[in-house]
């Protein structure tokens, strides 16, 4: 398994406009061969950080998945958009162990 992990800075102003951008996205990527977990989320102490967070079966679907239209077409409006800043970052997971709940 693949984790992602990373997190995109934007004016807290346009957030309605990367909801609306991500909620195709999201709901085309989480049906996607190979995806396990796709999330964002906007962190409750900075406005305009959304956390992203993916999970993905191995390399090949992450691969697949940056092919996408959908893909294309959220990376178009996000850089309308103008974020501040980007990162996102890949681990290889070997194994999963529940923390907490269940």
């Amino acid at each position: 398994m693949i984790v992602i992990q990373g997190s995109v800075r934007i004016s807290p102003d346009k957030m309605d406009q990367v909801r609306e951008a991500a909620r195709a996205m999201i709901a085309a990527t989480r049906a996607e061969d190979g995806c396990i977990a796709y999330t964002f989320a906007e962190d409750v102490l900075e406005p305009g950080l959304i956390h992203i967070i993916e999970r993905w079966r191995d390399q090949a679907a992450i691969t697949a998945h940056g092919k996408t239209p959908h893909m294309a077409a959220f990376g178009a409006a996000l850089a309308a958009i103008k974020p501040h800043g980007l990162k996102v970052c890949a681990y290889d997971a070997a194994e999963e162990r529940v923390l907490m709940g269940g």
